[in-house]
């Protein structure tokens, strides 16, 4: 019998819940041993479930196309029997959702979930593993609540703020103060191709919904302390955003503009960024990307084309660091919303439960 951790999909036939599958396929760790959706697609193998809809660039894997789809609810018990974690990667209502994830979690299946339904519970940690992995400490108070003595919840926050944040997060020690940022973002980030979405091409929509909220406000979360077994938002620095849709498939593409406390130089931000290492790295997780900030010089990146499978996906691509005239710096940041800002990022964080003991084996 495999040593691997046992995983199971929730939402596997989705955009995420496809890249799930792709990234998971010979994972050192973990072992995908079911997959899961809606009654839609319930009982049927996964690649019937799927058929016509396989929206990743690279073959669906040999290992899940025979896998029969499990339903959500209704197989809920066998599923809990089969495995050790889920990945959560469902399209409902968050309320839906915030339920569907309790219960898993009080049936002791820890859940690690793409969705944003839980972002905001007070002792769910929202987890960016390079910048805040000290807020996992708030599962011991959430297994209090819930009654569970290995179910837990942990979330990865919105795929729009990881080409600006790390960024930030690396130049903490100068003290940002104030951040205006616009994103330009992908349509995968929507769960969609250029096939489904055709009014895309050659178009840009200045509005995602609840985009920018997420945006201004996520950040802070990552930046909170931990107090009585809940995380307490930072206050500073004050972000505002737009988020815009763009006619691109993957990558996000930030113009971020910020003044600082104490003002540092433009070769001190450089090596900030160059030299910037987060837990993921220390520990070598697998999914870890070795530099996680890389800071282009070239005037024209970074590039959607040329830069956004840096590191796998998993790594962010900075460029055009320059002094401003109303601002202390401006800069462009890039990311790959569907591996790092998605599956990707949830991914790592299971590495960093596991590596941390928070997910065993049942």
């Amino acid at each position: 019998m495999s040593d691997k951790l046992r995983v199971g999909i929730l939402g596997g036939t989705g955009m995420v819940g496809q890249r799930f599958i792709t990234l998971l396929e010979n994972h050192p760790w973990f072992e995908v041993v079911l997959v899961a959706a809606s009654g839609r697609s319930a009982g049927k193998l996964y690649e019937e479930a799927v058929d016509g809809r396989w929206k990743m660039a690279v073959d669906m894997p040999e290992y899940v196309k025979k896998m029969t789809v499990y339903d959500m609810d209704k197989d809920f018990d066998e599923i809990v029997s089969k495995v050790d974690f889920v990945f959560c990667a469902v399209n409902m209502p968050k309320d839906e959702i915030k339920a569907l994830e309790e219960r898993y979690a009080k049936a002791e299946v820890p859940v690690v979930s793409n969705n944003s339904a839980n972002r905001w519970t007070p002792d769910v940690p929202m987890v960016v593993p390079e910048i805040n992995p000290e807020h996992l400490e708030v599962i011991e108070s959430q297994k209090k609540r819930l009654g569970t003595t290995r179910g837990f919840i942990c979330v990865k926050p919105n795929c729009s703020i990881q080409s600006y944040t790390p960024a930030l997060n690396a130049l903490k020690e100068f003290e940002p103060k104030l951040v205006v940022a616009t994103t330009y973002q992908a349509i995968s980030g929507a769960g969609k191709t250029f096939k489904e979405w055709p009014e895309m091409v050659e178009n840009i929509i200045p509005y995602i919904g609840g985009e920018e909220e997420k945006s201004e406000k996520e950040p802070l979360r990552l930046w909170g302390k931990v107090e009585n077994g809940q995380i307490v938002p930072a206050t500073e620095p004050v972000i505002t955003c737009q988020c815009i849709r763009v006619p691109v498939l993957d990558g996000h593409t930030a113009a971020v503009f910020v003044n600082f406390e104490k003002k540092p130089t433009k070769e001190q931000i450089i090596e900030k960024w160059r030299n910037f290492k987060g837990l993921p790295q220390e520990l070598e997780l697998p999914s870890a990307p070795k530099q996680f900030i890389q800071y282009i010089e070239e005037d024209n990146r970074p590039q959607v084309k040329l830069d956004v499978n840096y590191e796998n996906g998993m790594g962010i691509s900075l460029g055009r660091l320059r002094e401003d005239s109303v601002f202390d710096y401006k800069f462009v940041g890039l990311s790959h919303n569907t591996l790092r800002g998605a599956a990707g990022g949830a991914v790592l964080i299971a590495e960093l439960l596991k590596a941390q003991g928070y997910i065993t084996k049942k």
